[in-house]
């Protein structure tokens, strides 16, 4: 079976104070755009399923796919990102630029992160043999599970471009392997 691990588009910046509770932010204009790109993207593709992390940027993302695929998205608590519970939100990538040194920041407790993302991921893999499913998540989340596969202990060791294609395949007879990694060619024409 094949996965599909899709980053959230470009979401909204959200401070601290500007919501009472986790911040938890729509889609940008552009996050809104890069989610129509990649469902065009994926149209002649055969889905047969679609998860999604129940944080809102994840399932703006899903709509235009699953409506395009004419597909019920299943939203699953486990694959919510691991500052789920952050007051702020501010791009990575806006972070990076600023050279703010919270863009390197990893969950607090990476391993219990990790291993709940893995036992996540199994589980759709186990509900979908001979499928393919597009999990529309997180970068902490892609990251977890694409280095539980390559077997890289650094938490977060590549950055996914916003609504970037990461392949995993999975064999029943349990071997994982990686496909590809931060396919975005449906992002060329975006600015």
């Amino acid at each position: 079976m094949e996965l599909l691990f899709i980053r959230h588009g470009l979401p909204l910046r959200i401070n601290e104070g500007d919501t009472d509770g986790p911040a938890d932010p729509a889609l940008s204009d552009l996050g809104r755009r890069q989610a129509v790109a990649l469902a065009a993207w994926l149209a002649d593709e055969r889905v047969d399923a679609i998860w999604v992390s129940p944080m809102r940027r994840a399932r703006e993302t899903a709509v235009p796919l699953a409506d395009r695929l004419a597909l019920p998205v299943t939203i699953d608590e486990d694959l919510a990102e691991f500052d789920r519970d952050a007051l702020s939100y501010i791009p990575i990538e806006e972070l990076r630029a600023a050279k703010d040194p919270r863009w390197n920041e990893v969950p607090e407790r990476p391993e219990h992160f990790h291993a709940a993302v893995v036992g996540t991921v199994e589980r759709i893999i186990a509900a979908h043999p001979r499928q393919r499913v597009a999990v529309v998540c997180h970068g902490g989340v892609i990251n977890a599970y694409a280095g539980h596969v390559l077997k890289i202990a650094e938490p977060l060791f590549f950055l996914p471009g916003y609504t970037s294609v990461n392949r995993v395949l999975a064999a029943s007879s349990g071997e994982r392997s990686i496909q590809s990694l931060n396919e975005t060619a449906h992002l060329r024409a975006l600015k």
